[in-house]
């Protein structure tokens, strides 16, 4: 697994890492039950706090992509599924039309579900 952080990004590091781990589950390229390295090992590599790292791993642990076994390690959980996709779609497209009906600009409802989130 090759991770960077490019610190002039506008994107926070921890943001970073949980994106490239995150599409390298999708991408099939980490499979299900790999361990991801330590998170004081990959802060260490990437010259970043352990906290951020931390913070992406739990995110990642949040969004079931990955579980962590107390001192066994952090592992990768199977990759979301089709349904899970399409479930999200539709609850999707049910929030946006509820918001149009409102008036409420793009900026206005993404701010309501990133508030919800």
């Amino acid at each position: 697994m090759i991770i960077s952080v490019d610190p002039a990004a506008s994107r926070p590091p921890y943001e970073q890492v949980k994106q490239q781990v995150e599409q390298s589950i999708r991408r099939g390229e980490l499979a299900q039950g790999t361990r991801l390295p330590t998170v004081r090992q990959l802060a260490g590599d990437l010259g970043l706090a352990v906290n951020t790292v931390a913070r992406a791993y739990k995110e990642l642990e949040a969004d079931r992509l990955v579980e962590t076994r107390g001192r066994n390690g952090t592992f990768v959980l199977a990759a979301r599924s089709e349904i899970d996709d399409e479930e999200t779609q539709a609850a999707a497209t049910v929030f946006a039309r509820a918001a149009r009906r409102a008036n409420l600009s793009l900026s206005e409802a993404t701010r309501i579900l990133h508030e919800a989130w």
